[in-house]
């Protein structure tokens, strides 16, 4: 059905929005503030545009070295993001550009520079092949990424740098996680086929769907049948429980640290087998915790849920050590940016070693809580080193009893047919991730007397 909603009331959201991420707030966010029947066409348009603002930013400075006031440098960039590669273009680059001039006109913050804007877009129109061959040469335009982490990911990844940039700026599909007390991953493609929904296996849980869909027209779904979650994300659990049995009449303790909003911990929940596990999921933020609760009364199934900082057990831990630990720690999210693509454009290069610090007092803080030949398994969403193998190998110099168990260190983000493989990965399509499984040495046995 084509929309009622004239294309320059979406653009004068969609630059409102652009406007608010490059004045360092999340899209998340300011997308909430974007009336509801507008929002679907506006993130459209943001989410690509953000992952052209580069190239944008680069042909916005050939047409004027000097930038117009935020609101309509805003708009100006988000029309070049959307008009520069005609193949890409969501409507007619003519179109786009009418119709940014007459959002311009019509919105009274960018209203005094609607001419400038009509000037730039005009002059693109006409010369639109040599600018972008004068951008052509530079990094920021070419990768749509900040030049720091353009560099940094060549330091990280001198093999692989350019797919994973290839892959981070491609839209993410809609991944499925099957509850595996429900249904096996084939059950459920059979009960989306039958639905007119076609998906494709991934991992041990996970289906990926052809098209995404609003989650409520899932079958089962608002019964806890399946859930929403990344591939990469979904192997936390399976990781951390598998050949992992309590002793003779107990239940497994399982803290899941910064759980929310909560997949992990559902997870977790599926997999504990039939006599369970006890799984307390702590986070620091109240709010956030609702959304633990949420998600678990969807899926049937219970947590203890406490609101508190990993990093302080002493506020919030009852003093029983616990057989495996999954610790989600914060991080750059650099490796799930093809579902967020603002925050390349929130991140700065001194976050990584600040966040780094974080992780590593988290780290600091879990290890003594576990028991003696208990799992901890640590992870983050990002592809940087720093987050990921260097922290694991520092961690472990200074816990030298620390037994780091196979795992699969960093997946890089991949798409599927859409982008040249990574190697190393998972089959198929998922976002950048970190995994490192550790192990404390079993306590030790008692003294036999000698003969």
């Amino acid at each position: 059905m084509v929309s009622s909603i004239p294309l320059w009331r979406q653009l004068q959201a969609a630059a409102s929005v652009l406007a608010a991420v490059r004045a360092g707030r999340s899209a998340t966010d300011a997308l909430a503030a974007v009336d509801g029947a507008l929002r679907p066409g506006v993130q459209a348009l943001v989410f690509q545009a953000l992952r052209q603002l580069g190239r944008a930013e680069a042909l916005r400075r050939q047409l004027a070295r000097r930038a117009p006031p935020p609101e309509a440098d805003a708009l100006l960039c988000l029309a070049l993001a959307l008009a520069w590669n005609p193949q890409d273009a969501p409507y007619e680059v003519f179109t786009l550009v009418n119709q940014a001039v007459e959002a311009a006109k019509r919105q009274p913050s960018t209203q005094a520079q609607s001419g400038f804007v009509n000037a730039c877009l005009r002059r693109f129109l006409r010369e639109r092949d040599a600018l972008v061959a004068a951008t052509a040469s530079d990094p920021v335009a070419q990768w749509n990424h900040p030049r720091w982490w353009i560099d940094r990911l060549r330091r990280d990844h001198p093999q692989r740098w350019q797919d994973i940039l290839r892959a981070s700026n491609l839209p993410a599909p809609m991944t499925l996680r099957v509850n595996a007390r429900h249904a096996t991953p084939t059950q459920y493609r059979q009960t989306l086929a039958e639905a007119g929904i076609t998906a494709t296996s991934i991992g041990a849980h996970g289906l990926v769907l052809d098209q995404g869909r609003p989650v409520h027209e899932l079958p089962g779904f608002d019964t806890g049948m399946v859930s929403v979650q990344d591939a990469a994300a979904q192997q936390a659990a399976p990781l951390l429980l598998a050949g992992l049995q309590a002793p003779p009449g107990e239940r497994l303790r399982v803290l899941d640290a910064c759980a929310a909003p909560g997949g992990k911990t559902a997870h977790l929940l599926e997999l504990a087998g039939p006599d369970g596990a006890d799984v307390t999921a702590l986070d620091v933020d109240a709010q956030r915790c609702e959304r633990i609760h949420q998600n678990l009364q969807r899926i049937g199934l219970a947590a203890r849920v406490a609101v508190g900082d990993a990093a302080s057990p002493g506020a919030w831990w009852d003093g029983q050590l616990f057989d495996a630990i999954l610790l989600d720690a914060p991080c750059t999210a650099s490796g799930i940016v093809r579902r967020h693509p603002d925050v390349r454009w929130l991140r700065r290069e001194t976050d990584i070693a600040q966040l780094a610090a974080t992780q590593a007092r988290l780290l600091a803080a879990l290890w003594p809580l576990l028991k003696p030949g208990g799992r901890l398994l640590y992870c983050t969403c990002s592809v940087f080193r720093a987050e990921g193998d260097a922290q694991v190998q520092a961690f472990v110099a200074h816990n030298t009893g620390a037994v780091l168990l196979p795992s699969p260190g960093h997946l890089m983000p991949q798409s599927g047919a859409n982008a040249n493989p990574v190697p190393d990965n998972l089959e198929g399509d998922h976002d950048g991730f970190f995994y490192a499984l550790l192990q404390k040495p079993p306590a030790p046995g008692p003294v036999q007397a000698a003969a």
